[in-house]
């Protein structure tokens, strides 16, 4: 309720904790069912995919199988993102969001019964794969701006970093879960439990309430008729559009350079504590657990946020690259630990950040293209990042990997920011009658 404090009082410390509460956004009610059908969905999706691989390698016997599978599911991210993102301006977001979970819903029971009967081969798997990785091109996006949309902007963050936890404790029931499930039922009830879960995000969309709608009075008269965008629907406007906004290009690059030098840690790291640090698999499962606490400690802060800036994401990012220097450099697998802990923080809330800039900074009937973008661009880094990573470390190891990797952020970062500040408005003296006045040129473009 709202307080009855005059407008101009100041903020009491009980007001201002809760305005930065890293779970604000689950005062409302919609936010609520939202992360607990995430909840369900991501360990179902979890279910899935930790017997999907070993399946794939069940059928054929091949590895190169079961990497051509995924590439295919990642094929239509790469190159459809944009029109994805585009339905999703067009149209209801709940309604799309409900659909294409329908819509994977029926895949995953489709494979599932293709696994029970034993009808499931390449050819019918990378179909499958190919139309799940389609569906998902709407579905991403959708889902993302639904979410964003149950709570007030100030609040995104929050929804963000309540996600990303949502998300790590999907993982590891679904983990859990599958074991249980392929023990008693077969492989087959992954897939049943993922089709489920789908069905019940898609069963709990229609009863939210983005936060405008449940915040704003029922109008008096005759409803307002809403500016018609149509003009604006198109492909190519969404691109200009992310072409043109400086701190999303910005946003990009930082992202982009740092996914394929910085955060590829199961890889880099896996070899650094194997080789030089001379540890096991058990040395690296502890590497691996301290990550994740970090990731989860660092969902916490950046749920904290209210308004990241592209200068904070790239400011976060410098810090976890230079860790990552020192971390190629580690004597020992104590001093990784160590260092490992604030990499995974340092990369998670720079993560929420990120985020939150990219699913508020567009307009509203702009987003889902502008995510669109993203989309496709993210597919190519991660497609085009462990390549690039492995053959750094053939030349330089994986010291060497790290310590290259880390600079190389850093350098692109800084001298990102120099270009930036090269390009700010300069004092430009106007000489009137009396004394002269310092002004300033108008700015060329938006300030990240």
């Amino acid at each position: 309720m709202p307080s009855s404090s005059s407008a101009g009082s100041a903020p009491t410390p009980a007001t201002a904790s809760a305005a930065h509460s890293p779970w604000r956004s689950l005062r409302y009610r919609s936010m609520r069912w939202w992360s607990v059908a995430n909840l369900v969905s991501n360990a179902g999706t979890w279910m899935q995919l930790t017997v999907q691989n070993l399946l794939v390698l069940q059928i054929t016997g091949s590895a190169a199988a079961t990497g051509l599978s995924l590439s295919v599911q990642a094929a239509p991210g790469l190159l459809l993102s944009l029109v994805g993102g585009a339905a999703v301006d067009r149209r209801s977001r709940k309604v799309t969001a409900a659909v294409s979970q329908a819509l994977l819903g029926a895949v995953a029971f489709v494979t599932a019964f293709m696994v029970a009967f034993g009808r499931l081969d390449l050819g019918v798997l990378l179909v499958l794969a190919a139309v799940t990785g389609l569906i998902a091109t709407v579905d991403g996006p959708a889902c993302a701006l639904l979410g964003n949309d149950l709570v007030r902007p100030e609040d995104v963050p929050s929804a963000i970093g309540v996600g990303s936890l949502v998300h790590s404790a999907g993982r590891l029931t679904g983990a859990a879960l599958a074991g249980v499930a392929v023990g008693f039922f077969g492989t087959a009830a992954a897939y049943v439990a993922n089709g489920v879960s789908f069905l019940f995000v898609a069963a709990v969309i229609p009863f939210l309430r983005p936060v405008a709608t449940a915040l704003a009075p029922a109008p008096a008269g005759p409803a307002p008729v809403a500016p018609d965008p149509s003009g604006d629907m198109t492909v190519r406007e969404g691109l200009a559009f992310f072409a043109r906004r400086p701190r999303l290009v910005a946003l990009a690059g930082i992202t982009g350079i740092s996914a394929v030098f910085g955060r590829n840690y199961g890889l880099t790291l896996a070899v650094l504590v194997t080789g030089p640090l001379a540890g096991g698999a058990g040395a690296f499962g502890t590497v691996s657990t301290v990550l994740a606490v970090g990731g989860i400690l660092g969902a916490v802060l950046g749920a904290r946020l209210r308004e990241p800036s592209v200068r904070l994401v790239g400011a976060l990012a410098a810090t976890g690259a230079l860790l990552q220097v020192v971390a190629g450099l580690s004597p020992s697998l104590a001093v990784l630990l160590v260092l490992v802990l604030p990499m995974a923080v340092v990369e998670s809330v720079s993560d929420t950040a990120g985020t939150t800039v990219l699913q508020t900074d567009p307009p509203a009937h702009l987003r889902g293209r502008v995510l669109g973008v993203w989309g496709g661009i993210r597919t190519g880094w991660g497609l085009a990042g462990p390549p690039a990573l492995g053959l750094l470390m053939e030349l330089a190891g994986a010291r060497g990997a790290l310590v290259i990797g880390g600079l190389l952020i850093t350098a692109a970062i800084g001298g990102g920011y120099l270009l930036r500040d090269r390009r700010a408005p300069a004092p430009v003296v106007v000489r009137t009658t009396g004394t002269p006045h310092l002004t300033e040129r108008p700015a060329l473009s938006t300030a990240a």
